[in-house]
């Protein structure tokens, strides 16, 4: 392959980084994280609160049945020293 047909390809290569690189600068230019700028999209939304419903429903089916919630030590040890 002759050496200026290398060198066009790479030229044409390094032009096509460079506008790669502008894009995705473009896009996260704002600096705030991506959570940030969704946050609060689906509120009010009715067909969003039913899902976060059924998805609760679905995680309270999957916990196992006829057992008491354990009562939480808040941060003590669970048995006392001997």
């Amino acid at each position: 392959m002759p050496a200026q047909t290398i060198e066009a390809r790479l030229h044409a290569l390094e032009r096509e980084v460079t506008q790669i690189k502008q894009l995705l600068q473009g896009k996260s230019g704002s600096g705030d994280p991506w959570w940030e700028r969704i946050a609060g999209a689906f509120e009010d939304d009715p067909v969003y609160q039913q899902a976060m419903k059924l998805g609760r429903q679905y995680r309270e089916s999957l916990r196992p049945k006829g057992r008491e919630p354990r009562a939480k030590n808040h941060g003590r040890p669970r048995h006392r020293p001997s």
